[in-house]
């Protein structure tokens, strides 16, 4: 193609669009006449039959035209038009005049506790235009919506705030008597004294506030989601009646860019979750510009969810567009609505009224008519619907009584800033806006009514209405009637009775006695009894993303049932065996599918379970564990921030313990990850009786003792003999290391300590072995269960220690347990080096610390741990190789002991391979 043929397509192209819109097809009318009737036809249909009679005839023909091979476009989005005409609003309940002055209240309080943190040395941030452009769709809510916790303390709706819309909810709490004065002043300083409030929805922070940490884009509409099937899934099993629970999830149209924020929409249309509402503030407005500049996104927003089984309401144009589009009798103001993309009506935001006439109204002559008579100040000022509470309103109303079956989305169309003028109102600035100086100050205060002076107005104050007030009075009256304040999270909370350590002596004597399995079959067996225990049974959550069969739990389908709110409508082609897919409406395994962060959700509603509904619900979630503090952190995170309990389990642990799988699936650092997350005790157990030791531990410390915690368990896939539990190891498995195993050599020429976890214990086992008969050298197998929690325990130790100087100094427990003990001491497992380097500081002597740094790949075990040097070979060779440097043993005799094994000397350092 020449020049001259790009220039002449690019001048086409640009002929066929005006600036600012999209380029609609649309097809000749051939016979108007013949149009006419038919729009008759259905004019005569809906007002004799009803809509619902017009939507069937209107669906014939659709199907009909198919059947023909007449192609159409899909059904999915709809005039860029309210979803509620304005002739099917309800009437307004409450007070609209007071409404509005509360509302402008907690705006002004909102903005002004941003400004005044900015003022302070630091300049701490904060955000002002998220909740300037929502304070309508949350005033309306708390208002009228949102249920509260109610007498009990564990009813009401979940609502999954917007993270940047935080000042808005501390504001409105203000109001509210929940917060001080004092605390408003403190937002984003915590540590002040008196108390200060945290930057976004953080319940680890403020306990008796937040319920859901939500500012991680995309995290708080996944949650949302499961949380409202956790709900389904509570009544179905007959554990709490959820019925009159809602759960509501408000976003930004840019957070649906995040991959979770819509990836799950399709279950929550498939298990109809009708007690689900997401309100997606459509400020068209990302951080640096328009969320869809050449696009709509709230029309595309509506396609994925009505293709996706939504319900969706949008909420495009306030009340003062009613006359207007029922002006419009030529249908180009609709036309002009459509055609218009969003880059632009940002544009129209930031003008004054004459440019939006002549830019927006006057393309066409119909609609240039249509506000021939409207002065270009109304023009700059008519609203969007996000910001009518009538609209707002009738959208929320619609959405709590559907009785379809479905899932419902609210699109409401917003201005980003809104209010705050100048200073942000529609600009690319709005997000990280903070700052106003005291001519935007006035101007807000004036624009919103708050009566305070022009002398006072500079310094930011806060505003607060006595107690007698109207407004405080109706705020008040409002929330009592609907069950309370929100947000809310109470901090006192049921705790159970769960089985003791004797209740699980057969299954330890079961699996162990030289029994052949893995740690995976253990954890499998344990989870098994629970879920037969008459005390818990019933409250135990298995959580698994399709990977049952991988993991061995394939028996429990017919035992226990996998969830499904429909129940079994087929019969399954395995129906005939033992292990059989078995769906049930009261079923109690969550089979996820392949979804880490589903399941990591469904984790979390099950581990929060205590504090939102008062029922200690017990998740059991495992999954291949290169899948999860790797892939899936974020929404770990989310569940220490939001003090969820329970336990996850890495199951196919391990670097060389995977061996077939490769190097996506081999985990060789997940429990390094797991060391900064601090509500998550991670333990590396090697035989069957540590893995119960620890479920049952920290059963009773998260259910019975009510302690805040995950505890987090690796579980291999390799198979091998498991010995009886030895006496009193308990505690040293708990803590993280006790002494399994001693080999006295007679006249040994020295002794060595040899710490292995998981499956490399039986490593160090062999390697004990070899030292012996091969170099008579005397050793201590240590069984290290959690290198975490050893090295926590010593660092606060430490830490007392520095503080308390004249003190008699604590000691921790790997000093206690290892003083007098001779070195050099050994340490190896299937994870990186970093993980067993955590106590050198603690080590009474020489350490070495060997581990599986470096890539995963595909071969047998034995080959995977000679190649990351964690087998007994390498481990002996350490051991002789500290020795030496130490002048036990000769550098000779290594090298001699290094051939004598068939020990390659010059292989490649496996980190770099």
């Amino acid at each position: 193609m020449d020049n001259s043929e790009t220039v002449a397509i690019r001048q086409a192209m640009e002929e066929s669009m005006n600036d600012g819109e999209l380029r609609n097809e649309v097809l000749a009318d051939v016979d108007a006449a013949e149009t006419a009737e038919w729009l008759g036809s259905l004019d005569y249909v809906l007002q004799s039959k009803g809509p619902e009679r017009a939507r069937f005839l209107l669906e014939k023909l659709r199907e009909r035209a198919a059947q023909e091979g007449v192609a159409l476009d899909s059904q999915t989005i709809t005039p860029y038009i309210n979803t509620i005409p304005a002739k099917d609003q309800p009437p307004f309940p409450g007070n609209r005049e007071l409404e509005r002055r509360i509302k402008s209240i907690v705006r002004w309080n909102a903005m002004a506790m941003v400004v005044r943190a900015n003022r302070r040395p630091g300049g701490v941030g904060g955000h002002i235009s998220t909740f300037a452009s929502s304070a309508t769709l949350y005033e309306i809510a708390f208002n009228h919506f949102f249920h509260g916790r109610g007498e009990d303390g564990y009813g009401g709706d979940s609502v999954y705030f917007q993270g940047h819309a935080s000042p808005g909810m501390y504001s409105r709490a203000f109001l509210e008597g929940r917060l001080t004065e004092e605390n408003l002043e403190n937002f984003r300083h915590e540590l002040s004294p008196g108390g200060g409030l945290s930057s976004y929805p953080h319940p680890w922070l403020m306990p008796s506030f937040w319920e859901y940490p939500t500012v991680s884009m995309g995290l708080g509409p996944i949650m949302a989601i499961y949380q409202a099937r956790f709900n389904e899934y509570l009544r179905d099993r007959g554990i709490k009646d959820t019925s009159g629970q809602r759960v509501w999830a408000f976003l930004g149209d840019g957070e649906c860019d995040e991959p979770e924020t819509l990836g799950a929409i399709g279950l929550a249309g498939r298990e109809k979750l009708d007690n689900l509402i997401f309100v997606v503030n459509c400020n068209l407005q990302r951080l640096d510009g328009p969320v869809r500049g050449n696009g709509k996104i709230i029309q595309e927003l509506e396609s994925i969810f009505h293709g996706a089984g939504w319900n969706v309401i949008k909420v495009v144009w306030g009340g003062e567009w009613d006359e207007l589009l029922a002006k419009d009798t030529s249908g180009m103001l609709a036309q002009r609505m459509n055609e218009v993309v969003d880059g632009q009506y940002q544009k129209y935001t930031t003008m004054p009224g004459s440019y939006i006439r002549e830019h927006f109204f006057g393309k066409y002559p119909e609609t240039r008519k249509l506000v021939e008579n409207m002065s270009d100040e109304k023009l700059e000022k008519i609203r969007r619907g996000g910001h009518d509470p009538e609209k707002v309103y009738a959208a929320y109303a619609q959405a709590t009584s559907s009785t379809n079956g479905k899932p419902t989305v609210i699109l409401a169309k917003t201005v980003k800033g809104y209010g705050l003028g100048e200073a942000g109102e529609g600009r690319n600035i709005a997000h990280n806006q903070k700052k106003m100086n005291e001519e935007e100050l006035l101007e807000f205060r004036t624009r919103f009514g708050i009566p305070i002076s022009d002398a006072e107005v500079g310094s930011a104050p806060f505003y607060k209405p006595s107690e007698n007030s109207v407004e405080i009075k109706y705020m008040k009256e409002r929330r009592a009637a609907l069950g309370g304040s929100l947000p809310s999270r109470p901090t006192e909370h049921p705790t159970m009775e769960v089985p003791t350590l004797e209740d699980f002596s057969k299954l330890i004597k079961r699996l162990g006695d030289g029994k052949n399995c893995s740690t995976t079959f253990a954890v499998v067996q344990t989870l098994i009894a629970l879920c037969r225990d008459k005390k818990i049974g019933k409250y135990m959550v298995p959580i698994v993303p399709d990977e049952s069969r991988t993991f061995g739990m394939e028996g429990m389908f017919k035992q226990f049932g996998i969830y499904a709110h429909a129940g079994q409508l087929y019969e399954p082609m395995d129906s005939e065996i033992v292990a059989s897919y078995k769906e049930a409406q009261d079923g109690q395994i969550l089979e996820e599918g392949i979804t880490e962060c589903g399941s990591m959700s469904s984790f979390n509603a099950a581990g929060t379970a205590y504090s939102c509904h008062g029922v200690n619900m017990i998740p059991f979630y495992i999954y291949y564990s290169m899948f999860g503090f790797q892939r899936v952190g974020d929404s770990i995170w989310a569940a220490a921030d939001m003090r969820a309990k329970g336990f996850l389990v890495g199951g196919t642990a391990g670097r060389t313990s995977l061996n077939g799988e490769g190097l996506q699936h081999q985990d060789g650092h997940s429990l390094l990850n797991a060391i900064a997350f601090p509500t998550v005790r991670s333990y590396d157990p090697a035989f069957a009786y540590e893995v119960i030791v620890i479920i049952q531990e920290g059963l009773k410390r998260m259910f019975q003792d009510g302690e805040e915690c995950i505890y987090y368990i690796t579980a291999e896939n390799d198979a091998y003999d498991h010995p009886s539990m030895p006496e009193g190891c308990a505690e040293g498995i708990i803590k993280g290391m006790y002494k399994f195993r001693s080999n006295e050599v007679e006249g040994a020429k020295a002794r060595v300590q040899l710490f292995g976890s998981g499956a490399i214990l039986n490593c160090a086992l062999d390697a004990q072995k070899l030292l012996a008969e091969k170099f008579n050298i005397a050793s201590d197998v240590w069984s290290v269960t959690s290198y975490t929690q050893l090295r926590r325990d010593a660092d606060a130790c430490q830490r007392w220690n520095m503080l308390h100087p004249t003190e008699t100094p604590r000691k921790s427990y790997v000093e206690e347990v290892l003083e007098g003990v001779e070195g050099p001491f050994i340490s190896s497992s299937d994870y990186v080096k970093a993980l067993g380097e955590q106590l050198t500081p603690w080590i009474p002597g020489d350490y070495y610390v060997l581990g599986t740094d470096g890539m995963g790949r595909s071969e047998t075990r034995p080959a995977l741990r000679r190649h990351f040097e964690v087998d007994a070979e390498s481990i002996a060779i350490a051991a002789l190789s500290r020795l030496s440097k130490a002048g036990v043993v000769k550098p000779q005799d290594v090298a001699d002991a290094i051939k004598a094994l068939d020990y390659d000397a010059d292989k490649v350092n496996p980190y770099f391979a």
